[in-house]
């Protein structure tokens, strides 16, 4: 062999070396690049999993304190209410009682005056009609003492009773009362003009 086929295969051997060094370092380098760029992908993955799952818990941490507000002020609109209705529940309580007991004494007071009036009626139109007056007089008085004893239970109940026992005086009653009511109001606005 001549010394310019032992070069020539010396530079091939070189070259083939040195293709091989290359392609090793070009496999070592993609390899690694592979590994950086699968361990980038699974930091990634990991990063944004995690702000997933920190995403899922500010919602449900928001929707826990949104409940708890919610149920916070549906409490206290019900306390509220609760109060509301119990001050308007004294509050008729009371004028009820006032009204049972101003209509307790207008009935007293209607008695005394019939009472107070038997005497004259004695000697206007006689005896019998003064015994009228008086007695008339003595039920208005046991109707305001029974009024003033009764509880507003008891008044409903009568009140009841009498309109299942007669219901046709119950609705003239009530027709007649209207029928006042009515005048009295049409009458305060006429004045009022």
């Amino acid at each position: 062999m001549s010394d310019t086929e032992t070069t020539a295969e010396t530079i091939t051997d070189a070259a083939t070396q040195a293709a091989e060094t290359a392609n090793s370092a070009v496999k070592s380098a993609s390899d690694r690049a592979t590994a950086a760029i699968k361990d980038a992908a699974s930091q990634a993955g990991t990063r944004f999993s995690q702000a997933v799952e920190e995403a899922k818990a500010n919602v449900a941490s928001l929707r826990e304190d949104a409940t708890e507000r919610t149920n916070a002020a549906k409490d206290k609109v019900t306390a509220v209410a609760s109060e509301w209705t119990e001050v308007a529940r004294d509050k008729s309580v009371e004028l009820a009682t006032q009204g049972k007991a101003k209509a307790s004494e207008g009935i007293a007071l209607v008695g005394k005056a019939i009472d107070d009036t038997a005497g004259l009626i004695d000697e206007k139109l006689g005896v019998q009609y003064g015994d009228y007056a008086r007695t008339a007089a003595r039920t208005l008085k046991d109707t305001a003492t029974r009024l003033d004893e009764k509880t507003f239970e008891d008044l409903g109940s009568d009140v009841t009773a009498f309109v299942r026992k007669s219901p046709a005086t119950a609705l003239g009653i009530a027709a007649v009362t209207g029928f006042f009511v009515a005048r009295l109001f049409r009458g305060s606005g006429n004045q009022d003009a």
